[in-house]
């Protein structure tokens, strides 16, 4: 897939930052509707050393977490977002389908299905080799 932002150009749009920033590459972006995203899930990712050492296992809040910043992204590059934040309104309708582990690639989808004011809601699905792994609906607030 190809990269259309990186993680520098990703800290243009969206203010997360490391050890908080958890989305490497943007491979889609449609403006204010919709984006493709990837995390690459390493052995060293920082929530493994307490979730859990002999089982490791990408907690689902992170995951939705992922989801968001990925639909920040689009929401934030909107001329009139630039230089503000997303924070979340709300999380509808999440299901956790599949363990996510060391090694996995998540392939991160968020369309925005509403946009009224400083509000937004997206649809997120995050997959690990076309399996669902996380789907849900995430309401944004622009501030």
């Amino acid at each position: 897939m190809a990269v259309v932002l990186n993680k520098e150009q990703i800290k243009e749009i969206i203010p997360h930052r490391d050890p908080f920033l958890l989305i490497d590459e943007v491979n889609e972006l449609e403006v204010g509707k919709k984006v493709k995203a990837t995390k690459h899930i390493k052995e060293d990712d920082f929530w493994f050393k307490g979730h859990f050492p002999e089982y490791p296992v990408t907690p689902g809040v992170l995951m939705v977490e992922m989801l968001a910043q990925a639909g920040a992204v689009a929401l934030l590059s909107l001329p009139e977002n630039k230089g503000k934040i997303g924070l979340f309104g709300g999380i509808n309708n999440c299901k956790f389908r599949q363990q996510v582990v060391p090694g996995d690639t998540l392939e991160l989808e968020v369309e925005i299905i509403k946009v009224r004011g400083p509000l937004g809601v997206g649809k997120g699905l995050a997959t690990v080799n076309g399996k669902k792994a996380v789907s849900c609906e995430i309401t944004f607030a622009i501030k």
